[in-house]
């Protein structure tokens, strides 16, 4: 079977849908992937055929005019959709694939990474509704009342830790082998293990790594900082500081006192994977969710930026042990939605 997956947004949403295709290649399908133009090559050097989709998620200028996103999936999925048996979209901001199954008569699955019942399905609505219709009405389709339900449909996968996470029905996982750079590799040798750093995509001010770094040091902590989306740099450079950009976290992770983070799924799963103390700093959307269930798990904290001292002082030590791997269970998934 040809299956087009098609995920939007940052590293986050695409690295899982790559663990899905190899998942899906090793049972025998074929995957077609639409996804942001900057993680092309990834999914290339994987050998899976893949188009653009949207603009490059990534630090940089905004395209200027920008395109109307969603009219841009609807055209890329309905070219890429050409002889596929099925479309998997990943990520709630899948507007088009439903309605382009529905054009081609294939079935259309729908995965999350977290739950989504704190949505705004009015917020959703007024940014999105109408732009929706009117791509349905020029193939022909009639108009929807709901964007989120037309989204997400009646069971959507959960593609989450059932741990972390119940009822998820398993995270999709990219085994990463990357090494770490000498560089850090040498850090991490000359002494104790350092607490790391880092908000990944979220747009903080520069100025974030002045409290973070401080936190660390109360605390007498040598210290990683990622520079992530908002290019942190070290406020004052030393040599109990290491700076860095992408690292391979399944590396990293277990070598660390503790992991100060936003709360994204996937670096959450990651350090839960690890057994190493997490203190979450969320910010918006299911970071909060994520927040909640590390502390309810005493897997570490949830806190603001100004209580991050007091926070990461209550990790730091914490007895934690990684919790169990769960497959994507993809046979059972696909055998459930009547899909061979």
């Amino acid at each position: 079977m040809r299956i087009l997956l098609s995920a939007v947004g940052t590293r986050g949403d695409v690295q899982p849908l790559l663990a899905l295709a190899l998942e899906l290649r090793a049972l025998g399908h074929l995957a077609r992937l639409c996804i942001p133009p900057n993680f092309l090559d990834w999914a290339r050097d994987l050998e899976f055929e893949a188009r653009p989709l949207g603009i490059s998620m990534r630090p940089g200028p905004i395209p200027n005019p920008m395109p109307d996103l969603i009219t841009d999936q609807f055209e890329t999925l309905m070219e890429a959709s050409q002889d596929c048996q099925l479309i998997l979209g990943a990520g709630t901001h899948q507007y088009a694939a439903r309605s382009i199954a529905q054009i081609r008569d294939i079935p259309c699955l729908q995965a999350v990474y977290a739950p989504q019942s704190f949505q705004d399905r009015a917020v959703w609505n007024a940014r999105s509704l109408e732009r929706v219709n009117a791509n349905r009405r020029r193939l022909g389709l009639a108009d929807i009342s709901d964007v989120l339900d037309h989204i997400l449909d009646d069971d959507p996968w959960l593609a989450a830790d059932p741990t972390l996470c119940p009822p998820g029905r398993g995270a999709w996982i990219l085994d990463d082998q990357s090494p770490l750079a000498p560089e850090l590799e040498a850090f991490l040798e000359q002494g104790p293990p350092p607490v790391y750093l880092g908000f990944g995509s979220m747009p903080v001010p520069s100025e974030t790594s002045a409290p973070l770094m401080a936190a660390a040091r109360a605390h007498g902590r040598r210290l990683i900082l990622a520079q992530g989306w908002a290019g942190l740099m070290p406020a004052d450079p030393a040599a109990d500081c290491f700076s860095c950009g992408d690292v391979n976290q399944q590396r990293l992770f277990p070598r660390l006192a503790a992991v100060v983070h936003h709360g994204g799924a996937g670096t959450t799963t990651t350090a839960a994977r690890a057994g190493v103390p997490q203190v979450l700093v969320p910010m918006f959307s299911d970071q909060f969710y994520w927040g909640e269930r590390v502390r309810a798990l005493g897997l570490g904290v949830s806190t603001s930026l100004d209580h991050l001292p007091e926070a990461l002082g209550e990790s730091l030590g914490r007895n934690v042990q990684p919790i169990p791997h769960t497959g994507c269970r993809l046979r059972e998934l696909l055998k459930r939605s009547g899909i061979s």
